[in-house]
């Protein structure tokens, strides 16, 4: 089947189920019509209304896809600016720290100067206190040098003149000495208190810029912190918007199991829980067994769609409208193996199943004409030949405990894991997914049918991982 022809399939059957609107409105109308519409595809064929609703769970698979990438780039500018903020705020907590450093050396510097001006007042006090000295010895020189020869000769020794004038000069020499060392501490104390001055004005410069850079620091931190909420608010409500797409999704996927006439019809969640248990009994990874199922569907196999009517011709009739259906099930190789299964789930069951009122799938119509036989059986579109015959009803009943059946979720599940396992899928998924389709008689033609799997595969790989499977 080709790509343009899909195309031209899908936009008539939208043309069908939405005639007024698919021009007006975009996808995501129809796709919440069908969403808010219990009975929106009355008015058309199950394989119709299945192709639309895979369309619409695919666009809101993409949907979520697209809010993952936004997510993950809100989760990086969130980061980003919460390592801004982060630096910005050990850029504030050192400045701090350096600006109560800074402090406590101005008010260090502040005790040295006060120390320092006090020893010049003290050093300056005994200048004062050496000069006086130093002038009252010089008058002293000077009122013995004016007396003349007699009064010294009439007051005494001549000798003891003599020396107290030597005294005095030697008094006079020393006192100058205290002076000049004085004087010099004075000069080098009041060198220490200017070079202080200087170094608590440059301290005094350096606290100023450091305010003004906590300052700048802050500002930026406040408009950060501004961007990183607005972020956040951003980052949940993208959350929020892919949580909505997936609900979409799952919404949607729930519908196709509802059109294979299972009663208790799970949402995609609930039927990843089912194809993961039987990924781990058979090794099938838990996407292909969906995909099978997604991809029987999508061919128009569709489990509900015709009752058997007839046992010795096969032929049946249309559920929905009772018009006949010619080759429902193949009366050799099915309707006996039919009739029994019937009656074996209903004993082990305690069920009154009527096997005329079972739904089983229509024939599949090639070129205006009937190919092969319908009567595939359950969600998984087991023939009852292959359920019972092959041996494929027994497996799941060894592994179960009870009698198996093909309209019961998790048997057919696990029935489809066993056939796949049994075709190789953990060689080959593409292969095994062949067989399902065709046995052993595929041609080039039907390689579609596997390609077309293993998307469908990897697309609910994606849909997994947004569940956290």
């Amino acid at each position: 089947m080709n790509t343009k022809f899909i195309k031209l399939s899908l936009l008539s059957l939208f043309l069908t189920l939405f005639p007024v609107f698919v021009f007006a409105e975009d996808l995501e109308a129809i796709c919440q019509q069908l969403l808010n519409t219990e009975n929106s595809c009355q008015s058309v064929s199950a394989a119709e209304c299945q192709a639309s609703l895979q369309k619409c769970a695919s666009y809101y698979d993409e949907q979520s896809a697209a809010i993952t990438k936004d997510l993950t780039k809100t989760s990086q500018q969130k980061n980003t600016l919460q390592n801004a903020v982060s630096a910005l705020k050990k850029k504030i907590t050192g400045l701090e720290a350096q600006i109560k450093q800074g402090t406590l050396m101005v008010k260090d510097l502040n005790i040295q100067i006060n120390d320092t001006q006090d020893s010049i007042n003290s050093t300056s006090a005994k200048i004062n206190d050496s000069q006086s000295q130093i002038a009252a010895i010089l008058r002293e020189i000077y009122e013995q040098d004016k007396k003349p020869s007699f009064v010294v000769l009439l007051e005494g020794d001549l000798s003891d003149f003599f020396s107290n004038i030597s005294y005095l000069e030697s008094l006079s020499s020393r006192v100058f000495e205290l002076l000049k060392s004085t004087s010099d501490l004075k000069s080098y104390l009041e060198n220490q208190k200017g070079k202080q001055e200087t170094e608590k004005g440059q301290l005094q410069k350096t606290l100023q810029v450091q305010n003004l850079q906590k300052q700048q620091n802050e500002q930026n931190k406040k408009q950060q912190d501004s961007l990183l909420k607005l972020t956040e608010t951003q980052y949940q409500q993208q959350l929020k918007d892919q949580q909505a797409a997936q609900k979409k999704s799952a919404a949607i996927k729930s519908r196709i199991f509802d059109l294979l006439g299972v009663s208790d019809a799970p949402n995609f969640e609930q039927a990843y829980a089912i194809a993961k248990y039987v990924s781990s009994v058979t090794g099938v990874r838990a996407a292909l067994i969906l995909a099978i199922l997604t991809q029987e569907s999508n061919l128009g196999k569709n489990v509900g769609q015709c009752y058997l009517k007839n046992t010795q011709t096969g032929d049946g009739v249309k559920i929905k409208t009772g018009a006949f259906s010619p080759k429902t099930m193949s009366p050799k190789r099915d309707v006996p193996v039919f009739l029994t299964l019937i009656d074996e789930i209903n004993k082990g069951k305690s069920l009154a199943r009527d096997a005329m009122s079972t739904p089983v799938s229509c024939v599949i119509y090639y070129n205006g004409a009937p190919y092969g036989w319908g009567g595939a059986m359950g969600p998984s579109q087991f023939i009852p030949s292959t359920w019972v015959n092959a041996g494929y009803g027994k497996k799941v009943s060894e592994i179960t405990g009870k009698v198996s059946d093909p309209w019961d979720i998790s048997d057919a599940f696990l029935g489809t894991g066993l056939l796949l396992k049994d075709n190789g899928a953990k060689t080959s998924e593409f292969n095994a997914a062949m067989k399902y389709y065709c046995g052993n008689s595929c041609t080039k033609y039907d390689r579609f049918y596997g390609n077309s799997v293993i998307n469908i595969a990897n697309q609910y790989e994606a849909d997994i991982k947004a569940i956290g499977g």
